[in-house]
């Protein structure tokens, strides 16, 4: 399967768990050996990539402010974009700069995704079954992206990921197994960093920190 394939896939899932009047929204980033791949819980009306009038690229957090400062801080964006970025109101972003955005995050070798593409109109919360709908088909992206390692956000994601119960708070910087198609990935589950996670924004920053000096 490839990234067409899938996304295929999410289009029809989207019909089935997200708002009618959306569009899901896909994965991008490095799509050859990543050093990160990111894995964030669903897509909202927030980003204006999932919008009927949009023709660019349907990524992850375009027209969005906080979660490119954890970007940032990671030195993971270059300067120059994260202070457009700061300037600009979502409705301010277009194709272009959002190409502008996702070739810097190519060029830092990180892959953002969501474990599911269903937008939803606002931020309501989703029940596990939507999520587990979507799990086969991240497995697919990971097998085709094949990343260093994974880093799931939030106790939600990191259990439906793990298949196990995860609090983050107990297990920071802490390193999961899992293998998928015969290979064994690094997962390191952390705080949530966007909407009310963001006043754990500065644990996350300070984990992944550590976590990405590890690895480098």
């Amino acid at each position: 399967m490839n990234f067409k394939e899938l996304n295929k896939e999410y289009d029809k899932l989207q019909l089935e768990y997200g708002s009618k009047e959306l569009h899901p929204i896909y994965s991008g980033g490095c799509r050859k050996k990543p050093l990160v791949l990111f894995v964030f819980m669903n897509p909202t009306a927030k980003n204006i990539a999932s919008f009927n009038e949009w023709k660019g690229r349907r990524l992850p957090w375009i027209g969005s402010k906080n979660i490119w400062k954890l970007f940032y801080e990671l030195d993971l964006l270059d300067k120059d974009i994260y202070d457009e970025i700061m300037i600009r109101k979502g409705k301010d972003w277009d194709e272009k700069f959002a190409d502008l955005v996702y070739e810097n995050v190519e060029k830092h070798k990180y892959f953002i995704t969501n474990l599911g593409k269903c937008t939803q109109i606002d931020a309501r919360p989703l029940p596990d079954l939507v999520f587990k709908k979507y799990l086969d088909l991240l497995y697919k992206e990971i097998d085709l992206v094949r990343p260093k390692i994974i880093v799931t956000f939030g106790n939600q994601v990191s259990s439906i990921v793990l298949d196990e119960n995860i609090q983050v708070s107990k297990c920071r910087q802490v390193t999961f197994k899992r293998v998928i198609n015969n290979i064994e990935y690094n997962i390191y589950p952390t705080y949530y960093p966007v909407g009310n996670g963001m006043r754990n924004i500065d644990k996350t920053i300070e984990d992944l920190s550590k976590i990405l000096k590890k690895i480098n």
